[in-house]
């Protein structure tokens, strides 16, 4: 695999699918530089990684901080040398129909969710240009392939992202950034947990997760596929999810 070696930075990398993916690739000889807000997560799972033998190193980030996403994209430069991948997964959810107006979890979703990932691409990019190559692999979500009910303004930045990315794609034609969307289905992790308000509701919501939701492994793997392609193919969009989601 070509993973070996590779220098790949992950958002969101607390818990969940960036958890599993720092696990993974590190499994596999990545070099792995992890961020979230929860720093004793961050600093339990480092050392785990290195008591089985991977490289981790990791920095609290709030991807709505620009500074932040600097902090750790400077943080793998001055590691090891250089960025190969920036994995943006950091997400947020809020479930409710719009005619609710819950505009406080509307900026939630649009700070974390779109500029999250714009203050990612901002950090990187410079990074990515100056080397001659790197890759961009961002979490979005099926949400914004099927919409449904309670789920417009998530879908939106989810589709706002999805967008974005064939935009620059489109700008990045010469040979030096790769950028590929993961659009993931049912995975049991916690972005369900503070995405209803209803205590009821959310327990309904967290059993049928919990019940059709793939591991969250099976979304690192997808995301290492992308990552192990040759530096001149480009897998653009990948979508993963339960065979029993409808």
């Amino acid at each position: 695999m070509t993973i070996q070696g590779k220098v790949v930075a992950i958002t969101g990398a607390s818990s969940g699918i960036g958890e599993a993916t720092a696990r993974h690739l590190a499994a596999h000889g990545a070099s792995v530089i992890l961020g979230a807000r929860r720093t004793d997560r961050l600093d339990r799972l480092v050392t785990e990684i290195e008591a089985a033998g991977g490289t981790a190193t990791a920095t609290r980030v709030d991807v709505t901080t620009p500074a932040d996403l600097q902090s750790l994209v400077d943080l793998a430069v001055e590691r090891f040398g250089r960025l190969d991948v920036l994995v943006g997964n950091a997400g947020v959810s809020r479930i409710s129909p719009v005619a609710d107006l819950d505009v406080e979890g509307w900026s939630a979703m649009v700070d974390v969710n779109v500029k999250g990932i714009l203050h990612g691409i901002a950090a990187a990019l410079p990074v990515f240009t100056r080397q001659g190559s790197g890759h961009l692999v961002t979490v979005v979500s099926t949400s914004g392939l099927k919409i449904v009910p309670t789920q417009a303004v998530y879908a939106g930045t989810k589709n706002a992202v999805r967008t974005l990315l064939e935009g620059l794609r489109q700008e990045s034609t010469t040979g030096v950034l790769r950028t590929t969307s993961i659009s993931p289905g049912y995975v049991r992790t916690e972005l369900i947990d503070n995405a209803v308000d209803d205590p009821a509701v959310r327990e309904r919501t967290r059993q049928h997760m919990a019940d059709l939701g793939i591991d969250p492994t099976a979304v690192a793997r997808a995301i290492a596929f992308v990552i192990d392609q040759p530096h001149d193919v480009e897998i653009g969009d990948l979508t993963i999810r339960p065979t029993r989601q409808g």
